[in-house]
């Protein structure tokens, strides 16, 4: 089964090996890049972004999310609490990533989902996802939850063409 949570101690190993899964190899969404030797120090650091506490300049809170699938981090997905300029061009609500063994298996499907339910829980009632063109296994897993495509555009800081997908969210009761 399923599960998303927020981060905590207890996955640790799975949190490591999950790293070490990726090796070097572009990490999704931003919070994998961040130092985890002391792993306690990290789940504190995370939490406490979603409380909006050592943001950095120019940051928003943001809530990192584990999917946990028979006691595994599977995936891992990072929902910004508000947009700003840049993250409107950029970053938009909801980045996402599936640990590499567990691709093609509809986990980031379902990661997406349940990410794009917290965003309603928070009240976001439009969800912005911004993948390149060229990730075409992204695409498709936000067209899947609802994504419609609003625009592609280039941008100094990626090669390639960006596309931006707008999802709405039922934010009434469940």
């Amino acid at each position: 089964m399923l599960s998303l949570i927020k981060p905590t101690v207890e996955y640790e190993e799975s949190y490591r090996s999950y790293i070490r899964e990726l090796g070097d190899s572009e990490r999704y969404p931003f919070p994998l890049d961040f130092e985890f030797d002391d792993f306690p120090e990290l789940v504190t650091r995370l939490n406490n972004l979603s409380l909006g506490i050592g943001l950095p300049d120019g940051g928003v809170p943001n809530t990192t999310f584990w999917l946990v699938d028979n006691g595994e981090i599977v995936g891992v997905s990072s929902l910004r609490h508000r947009m700003t300029d840049r993250l409107e061009r950029l970053g938009g609500h909801i980045g996402f990533g599936v640990r590499p063994s567990a691709q093609g298996r509809g986990i980031a499907k379902e990661l997406l989902k349940q990410t794009l339910r917290e965003a309603g829980h928070l009240g976001i009632s439009e969800v912005l996802v911004i993948c390149l063109k060229e990730n075409i296994a992204s695409s498709r897993v936000i067209r899947a939850n609802g994504g419609r495509l609003e625009s592609e555009y280039a941008v100094p800081e990626y090669s390639g063409l960006l596309q931006r997908y707008v999802i709405p969210i039922d934010t009434g009761p469940a």
